[in-house]
Order: structure tokens, then C-alpha cells, then sequence
């Protein structure tokens, strides 16, 4: 059983690009693929494409049940069916898609509603649960959650979440009051674009220095901090050079100070 990998290679918006770049992702270190039944967006045939014939032992294989506000018109499920019914079918297409008979970790891709959680997501979760209690799914999880959201779905869940998936942003304290819940509830916070919504920071005087002083490029030091504050970290980088960069983060050790700064580091900017 492979162990929750310290990095994910995030698979968005790769199109026909998907099977080729996971195979260079793995080529160059990467044990973690994520990615998600939503063609939208997503190209998981491509992921078990890429993975055929790869240990599955060695991969830790993450997907996600996306509802159809967030589709297109390419459905992986029937959309007049229950909740229920949507994310069994969901899944078993990931299965299909992926070529094996088990995910290592399942997200609801975000709830129906920016505050709260409806009912459907309360099926939905229940859903996930027996899929999880049955070993289709090793973990659970949920992603574009608010630490209220989060703090609800703890209360009501069976099974408590493994992960939260967000986008984690600088400026709002690196997602700080949702990482607060993830602590308090044992559940792992798993950050993405963690470069892409923090350019102005990756380019600020509290960044240089601390670059300068490891002699690292700043995106290095964005990920040994989210390593170091208990974050798994998602890139989707297509360059072999950057995606040997990320991997080196996990050897980069900042001193405490350094944490702190790049906690508040959004009022340097």
C-alpha cells in the first residue's frame, strides 16, 4: 500500500497532453496523480493511459465525483438519477478509466452551494462512505471547501474526511482558517496553485531573500514552506526541469522565522 505521497501531480487542463505529461510526471519522481470524472476539465483515460503497465502499488491514485453544474455535456453518469446513484456510476467510470479496481483517495469536487452544505451534498458524502467502507476507495475527501463547510461536514460525516483539496492563497493566510479545522480534525490539507495565485508574493522582498539565502528559486521555497506547515502539494507543471525543482523542496529545510514571514508574507507585497 504506498504511502499519501508528499507531492500530487495535478492533471487539469492537460487535453490529449494528459497521458504523455503523467508519464513524464512519473519518470521523474512523482508517486501521486490527481485528477477528476469531469471531462471538462479533466482527461482521466488519459491517467489510466499513462499508468498502464506502472505498478499500482507505486501510484497513489486520486479522483473526484464532480456534480453537473460543473460538467459539460460529456456526463460520466445519468443527471435525472439520485445523488446516490450518480456517484456510483461516477465511480465506476473512474474505474474503467483508470484500468484498476480501486482509488486510493475519492473527493467530492466541492459542494453544491458557496455556503453551507445542501442535502444533496449530505447524500453525496453518504454515498462516498459506503464506497469507502466497502474498499472501493481507501480515503474520502472534499475540495473548494470553506472552513465552515468543512467544520459541518465533520459533525454530520461517518466518516470523516481525509483530505481537503483548495486552492490556497497568500493573501487570505494561506487558506489559514480552513488548515485550522484540518488540524483540529486530523484531516490533511492538500494545497493547489500554490504558485499560480501567489505570483506577486513568489516576487516579494521576504521571497528573494529567503531564495538568496538557500540559493533556490522562489517556487522551491513556496513548497518547502506548504511542506513544512503539514500541506501536500499539488503542481501540474509540464516542464521536466520544474517538476525536478518541486520534488527538491522536500530537502529544503526553512528555519522557523522563515516560516512565520511567509505565513504574513502577503502584507510585504
Amino acid at each position: 500500500m504506498i504511502e499519501i505521497p508528499k507531492f500530487l501531480y495535478g492533471t487539469a487542463w492537460k487535453e490529449e497532453r494528459t497521458e504523455k505529461l503523467v508519464k513524464l510526471a512519473l519518470a521523474e519522481g512523482f508517486r501521486g496523480i490527481d485528477t477528476a470524472n469531469q471531462r471538462r476539465h479533466y482527461y482521466e483515460a488519459g491517467v489510466g493511459a499513462a499508468i498502464r503497465g506502472f505498478p499500482r502499488e507505486e501510484v497513489f491514485l486520486q479522483t473526484k465525483f464532480t456534480y453537473v453544474e460543473g460538467q459539460d455535456a460529456r456526463l460520466p453518469y445519468d443527471p435525472a438519477a439520485d445523488y446516490t446513484t450518480q456517484v456510483r456510476q461516477s465511480f465506476e467510470k473512474s474505474l474503467v478509466h483508470l484500468g484498476t479496481d480501486s482509488i486510493d483517495s475519492y473527493i467530492l469536487h466541492g459542494p453544491r452551494t458557496r455556503r453551507g452544505l445542501s442535502k444533496g451534498d449530505e447524500e453525496v458524502w453518504r454515498a462516498m462512505e459506503a464506497l469507502q467502507r466497502e474498499g472501493r476507495t481507501r480515503m474520502i475527501g472534499i475540495s473548494n471547501v470553506t472552513a465552515e463547510q468543512l467544520d459541518t461536514l465533520c459533525k454530520f460525516a461517518e466518516v470523516k474526511p481525509a483530505f481537503v483539496q483548495n486552492r490556497c492563497f497568500a493573501r487570505m493566510g494561506w487558506d489559514r482558517e480552513t488548515r485550522a479545522v484540518c488540524r483540529r480534525e486530523g484531516v490533511t490539507y492538500q494545497g493547489f496553485s500554490l504558485l499560480t495565485a501567489n505570483v506577486n508574493e513568489l516576487q516579494s522582498a521576504t521571497m528573494g531573500r529567503i531564495a538568496a539565502k538557500y540559493r533556490v528559486n522562489p517556487t522551491r521555497v513556496v513548497f518547502a514552506f506548504a511542506l513544512q506547515v503539514g500541506m501536500v502539494c499539488l503542481t501540474g507543471t509540464s516542464d521536466p526541469e520544474h517538476m525536478r525543482d518541486d520534488l527538491a523542496a522536500v530537502d529544503l529545510a526553512l528555519e522557523p522565522d522563515e516560516i512565520r514571514a511567509i505565513e504574513t508574507i502577503s502584507s510585504d507585497v
